[in-house]
C-alpha cells in the first residue's frame, strides 16, 4: 500500500467509524453552503479558510483584524475563490451586528477566544475555534456554557482528532490490548522555537497599520514589540498559554481521546525560565504530569539544549509515548512506532512513507498529508452542523476542548503556584486552595468584562 493510497483508505473508513456517517468530499457536487466571518486575519485565519474554501461552498461575508495588513492579505486569498468583496472591520461587535453568518472562524491570539467565540455564538453562529480556546479556566467554562446555552456547534481546531493515522492507532493497538495494561504516558516536544528564547527586544513604535489597544483588548497593555506581529504574541503569556498551551495542548488532547480520558483528579507540573535572559516570559523548561487513576499523562518541553530524539524532520520531534506492560506505542504527527517488550520486531507506519512503511519517507509530501487533516477537520465539523436536530457533537467539540486546555492552564498555574492542583469542574473552583481559585479567573482590562459562565 503507498502513501496517498493509505492516507486516503483511511479518510474515507476512519471518517465513518469516527463520525458515523459520511463525510463531504473536497471538491464534490454535494458541498453544503455556508456564510462565514473571520475574526482574526493572520497566519491560521489563512489556514483554517483555505480549508473552508476546499471543503465547504463558503462566501466569506467578513473579515476582522485590527491589523490592516493581515485584512488586506485575507482579502487577496478570498479573491481567489469568490468575486464578492467581503466587509472588513477592526472590531468584531461592529462586524457580528453588521452581518448575519452561518459559521464564525475564530482565530485570533489566545486572550481574545472567549469574547469573541461567546459573540459569535450570540449573534446565531456555530463556532470554528482555534486552539487552546482561552487563557484562564473561567473563559472555558463560560465558551462551554455559551454552546450549551444557545445549541450551537463548536469545533476546536485540535485537529489531530482527524488524523487517519491516529484511527489506525486507536484500534490496531489501544482498544485490541496489544500493549497491554498502559501505566504512563508521555508527551514532548522539543521543537526548539529558538526565535522565542532569544535575547531582550526593544521596544518599538506602534506601526500605523495597527490598533495596537484594540489587539490588546481585555490583556494588560504592554510596550510593543515588533515580534508581537509576526505570531510572536504566543512568547507572552499574557496574550497566550506558553509552549504547553500552544504545542502541548495538541498532544495531551490526543492521547485523552485516544484513551477516552475526562478531567484529570489533579495536576502537577515544575520547571521554570532557565536557559538565558529572553524577552519572553513562557516557562522554556516544564514537566507537567496529568493524574488519572492508574494512570500518568505527563508533558515535557524543552526550548534549548539538544534534543535528544534524532531530527528528521520537525515532526518527529513532538508526539506521544504510550508505555504498556507489552510494548511502548510512539505517535508523531506523520508516524507509529510499536516497539514490544523482549525481543519482537519493531513495526508501525509513516503516513508519508512511499512503500506504507516506516521505510522510504517523502517528508515534501508533509504539506499534502497535513491539509488532508484540516480538510476532515473542516468535513466533520460540516456534518455536526446537518445533524445537529440529532445532538451529534463534532470530533473536537468545546467540551473536550475546554478540559485539554484547561489542562494546559492549569499546568502553567501549578507551576507558578508551586504546588498541585485539584480543579473540580461541578463547583468551577479548587478546593482549600483560595488563591489558586482566584486566579481561575484573570483579571480583564477595563472597559472588558470577563465573561461568567452563570449569565453568558
Amino acid at each position: 500500500m503507498n502513501r496517498r493510497t493509505f492516507v486516503s483508505s483511511l479518510a474515507v473508513g476512519g471518517a465513518a467509524l469516527a463520525a458515523g456517517s459520511r463525510l463531504y468530499s473536497a471538491g464534490s457536487s454535494a458541498k453544503p453552503k455556508a456564510r462565514i466571518g473571520i475574526i482574526g486575519c493572520g497566519w491560521y485565519g489563512g489556514v483554517i479558510y483555505e480549508a473552508f474554501a476546499r471543503n465547504v461552498d463558503a462566501t466569506v461575508v467578513s473579515l476582522c483584524d485590527p491589523n490592516a495588513r493581515n485584512l488586506q492579505k485575507t482579502l487577496q486569498a478570498v479573491a481567489r475563490h469568490q468575486t464578492a468583496v467581503p466587509r472588513t472591520f477592526a472590531d468584531y461587535r461592529e462586524m457580528l451586528a453588521a452581518e448575519q453568518h452561518d459559521i464564525v472562524v475564530v482565530a485570533t491570539p489566545d486572550h481574545w477566544h472567549a469574547l469573541n467565540a461567546i459573540a459569535a455564538m450570540q449573534a446565531g453562529a456555530d463556532v470554528f475555534l482555534e486552539k487552546a480556546i482561552s487563557v484562564d479556566v473561567i473563559e472555558g467554562e463560560a465558551i462551554l456554557a455559551a454552546a450549551r446555552k444557545y445549541d450551537r456547534v463548536v469545533q476546536i481546531n485540535t485537529q489531530r482528532r482527524s488524523n487517519p493515522l491516529y484511527l489506525e492507532v486507536r484500534d490496531k493497538y489501544l482498544r485490541s490490548g496489544k500493549l497491554g495494561r498502559i501505566g504512563q504516558v508521555e508527551t514532548y516536544s522539543f521543537l526548539g522555537l529558538e526565535g522565542w528564547s532569544a535575547g531582550p527586544i526593544p521596544d518599538a513604535p506602534i506601526p500605523a497599520h495597527l490598533d495596537f489597544d484594540m489587539w490588546t483588548g481585555p490583556a494588560p497593555l504592554l510596550p510593543y514589540k515588533a515580534i508581537i506581529e509576526d505570531r510572536g504574541w504566543r512568547a507572552f503569556m499574557e496574550f497566550g498559554n506558553g509552549i504547553i498551551g500552544n504545542v502541548g495542548v495538541h498532544m495531551l488532547d490526543k492521547v485523552r481521546w485516544l484513551l477516552d480520558l475526562g478531567w484529570p483528579r489533579a495536576v502537577s507540573a515544575t520547571g521554570g525560565r532557565f536557559a538565558k535572559e529572553s524577552f519572553s516570559n513562557t516557562f522554556d523548561t516544564m514537566r507537567s504530569v496529568l493524574r488519572y487513576p492508574d494512570l500518568d499523562v505527563s508533558w515535557e518541553h524543552r526550548m534549548w539544549g539538544v534534543s535528544p530524539i534524532p531530527r528528521r524532520h520537525w515532526s518527529d520531534q513532538w508526539g506521544a509515548r504510550f508505555i504498556g506492560e507489552k510494548g511502548t506505542l510512539n505517535v508523531t504527527m506523520f508516524e507509529y512506532v510499536f516497539t514490544p517488550t523482549g525481543d519482537g520486531a519493531r513495526e508501525g507506519v509513516h503516513m508519508l512513507s512511499k512503500t506504507g512503511d516506516l521505510e522510504n519517507v517523502d517528508f515534501g509530501a508533509a504539506n499534502g498529508a497535513y491539509r488532508e487533516t484540516e480538510d476532515r477537520h473542516v468535513q466533520d465539523f460540516m456534518q455536526a452542523r446537518e445533524e445537529r436536530g440529532a445532538h451529534r457533537r463534532p470530533i473536537a467539540d468545546v467540551e473536550q476542548g475546554h478540559i485539554s486546555s484547561a489542562c494546559c492552564i492549569l499546568s502553567n498555574l501549578s507551576l507558578e503556584l508551586g504546588r498541585p492542583l485539584v480543579y473540580d469542574p461541578k463547583s468551577r473552583a479548587v478546593p482549600g486552595d483560595p488563591e489558586a481559585t482566584r486566579r481561575l479567573a484573570r483579571p480583564y482590562r477595563a472597559p472588558w468584562t470577563h465573561p461568567d459562565p452563570a449569565t453568558v
